[in-house]
């Protein structure tokens, strides 16, 4: 298995670190590692999550972020790393859109 990360992941994940260095310095570096760290065990977990809007929903261990992916085949593929605190029409939309 290998995990692909999509450039609007990766957008999702810069702006969570922006949001949480602007509340205090060094907490957007810990974001990221947890963030990371919940990405990578999806190596061992991928496919056990619910299904949300049409993405497995890996919810973080640390900050209320979900991690929308999907498995085809040996590849993992994250969609989003959004805010679960977002309106859930808003989440929708970004999935979809």
């Amino acid at each position: 298995m290998r995990i692909e990360i999509l450039d609007a992941a990766q957008d999702d994940l810069i702006e969570g670190f922006r949001f949480y260095e602007t509340r205090q310095a060094g907490v957007g570096s810990y974001f990221l590692d947890c963030l990371f760290s919940d990405i990578d065990s999806l190596l061992l977990f991928a496919g056990i999550h619910q299904i949300v809007y049409g993405y497995h929903r890996s919810l973080s261990k640390r900050f209320p972020f979900a991690i929308y992916y999907y498995v085809h085949d040996d590849l993992i593929r994250v969609h989003a790393v959004l805010d679960c605190r977002r309106n859930p029409l808003w989440i929708r939309k970004r999935l979809h859109g």
